[in-house]
């Protein structure tokens, strides 16, 4: 039998995701919340379904037959988890030890005061987000306890790559080095999210929870002054945090100060990340950019 996958949600990290396991040969179906994106994912060689709550989803119902593995990205509501809300019978129904990822948040731990925290660490979430993915963590990993499914979560940093990182920010003007003493934020590019989910698919681990991310918390603004050193730029002003105008999203980011440790996804699914710091995953973006600039295509 050929391996299925289907995407609740196809974002940044599962299209990256879909496309390495369509390069070995994978089907690969996904739901959008929007018609627009039909003919993107299509472009892509991915199944489209349309995905949003009050509306016919039968052809989601239909399109998870026959499916190997699930990979959620949709993020929880305040009305709970959107795709247990509609299609708990339907992944309930899935064969045995059927392997489903849960993309979660590093945002579960909540504030530590610059304190490590690993996998067996408590669950102490600070705002109202954070609460969302641990009880919709919580269940994710019920369902397949119930229904013996292979359910994982993978706590992501926060998420960097192409088009989306500290580069881009700076390029486009609205970079800024917000200061607040003593804060440093764990991080994760793409690539090493997508090499870890399918590390575990090759090793599965029933109701495993795995932080992802990379080995160098650091400051925001020592990110941003990094990626304008390797543009040639100045760096903006630092503005301290307590007199910074932020939206209430913006500072919800500075709630939690906290290292997170990754040694699971080394030990248990083998994995050796491509990009161990933002130093190194910034300077390879930069570089990618140079080459397709200059046509220079590089070493493969």
């Amino acid at each position: 039998m050929s391996n299925k996958l289907f995407c609740f949600g196809t974002g940044f990290s599962a299209r990256l995701v879909a496309r390495k396991l369509q390069a070995e040969g994978w089907e690969v179906a996904g739901t959008t919340r929007s018609t627009d994106k039909f003919d993107a994912l299509i472009a892509e060689g991915i199944t489209p379904c349309q995905f949003a709550e009050g509306l016919p989803v039968a052809n989601i119902a239909d399109a998870l037959r026959g499916v190997t593995h699930v990979l959620v990205s949709a993020p929880p509501g305040g009305d709970g988890d959107p795709v247990l809300n509609l299609h708990r019978g339907d992944l309930a129904s899935l064969p045995a030890q059927t392997w489903i990822g849960y993309l979660s948040t590093t945002g579960v731990y909540g504030d530590r005061n610059g304190g490590n925290v690993d996998e067996d660490s408590e669950l102490l979430p600070s705002g109202k987000r954070g609460r969302r993915r641990v009880a919709a963590e919580k269940a994710w990993f019920d369902l397949g306890a119930r229904h013996d499914l292979c359910v994982q979560s993978f706590r992501l940093a926060g998420i960097y790559g192409p088009g989306r990182n500290a580069l881009e920010t700076v390029r486009s003007g609205r970079a800024r080095r917000i200061v607040k003493p003593g804060q440093v934020f764990s991080r994760i590019h793409v690539e090493d999210i997508a090499q870890t989910v399918l590390a575990s698919i090759a090793r599965p681990h029933a109701g495993a929870a795995y932080n992802v991310c990379d080995d160098d918390a650091a400051p925001p603004q020592d990110v941003i002054a990094y990626a304008c050193g390797l543009l040639g730029m100045d760096p903006p002003a630092e503005e301290n945090f307590e007199t910074a105008v932020l939206s209430p999203m913006a500072a919800s980011f500075y709630e939690d100060n906290k290292r997170v440790e990754n040694t699971r996804i080394k030990r248990e699914l083998g994995v050796n990340l491509r990009y161990n710091s933002y130093q190194a995953g910034l300077q390879a973006l930069l570089d990618d950019i140079l080459r397709k600039t200059t046509g220079d295509p590089g070493e493969n």
